[in-house]
């Protein structure tokens, strides 16, 4: 039996590696293109529910609190941004992010409905129950919080919080 002569079909053979190799680099960019904007969904979905909870919060604080003009009606929590890349501080994503800032609001709540008057003695009560506070198995790690600035401005209570990767102590 005689085999046929392969440079017959050494053009063809090139021609099907090219086809099959643009095929996987297509394949390849469209992957990219999808995940990108995949993530930027996922981000847009994130700031919207934050945005959606904090309008939710602030319809029921202001209808409870409608005829009171001298109390805390919405809570603010904001993670400062710090200057430096190497000050410990997480590069949080965005579901992380509003994670954090869901849990901090929980925690500050207390103050819905408080003078603004008296926030003094309660914003350092605040300060010490939340220095160094740990929230833990957020997105799979643990995060310790330390409180900056308290604010009260037109109502509502502003706090910023530095954020760090808390590690823990081996037992």
């Amino acid at each position: 039996m005689r085999v046929p002569p392969f440079e017959r079909y050494a053009k063809w053979v090139q021609m099907l590696g090219v086809l099959l190799l643009g095929m996987l680099l297509g394949a390849i960019v469209y992957n990219s293109i999808y995940h990108a904007q995949f993530e930027a969904l996922v981000n847009l979905k994130s700031d919207l529910e934050i945005k959606l909870e904090q309008y939710e919060t602030d319809i029921k604080s202001l209808t409870q609190f409608k005829n009171q003009h001298t109390v805390i009606k919405s809570v603010l929590p904001r993670i400062e941004e710090e200057a430096g890349q190497n000050t410990g501080r997480p590069q949080l994503d965005k579901v992380t992010e509003a994670e954090l800032i869901k849990r901090i609001k929980a925690d500050l709540s207390v103050f819905l409905g408080q003078s603004i008057y008296e926030i003094d003695s309660d914003a350092q009560l605040a300060r010490r129950l939340l220095s160094n506070k740990i929230y833990t198995n957020v997105l799979e790690k643990d995060y310790s919080i330390d409180i900056t600035t308290i604010l009260v401005a037109e109502n509502k209570l502003q706090v910023w919080v530095k954020v760090r990767l808390y590690a823990r102590p081996p037992s």
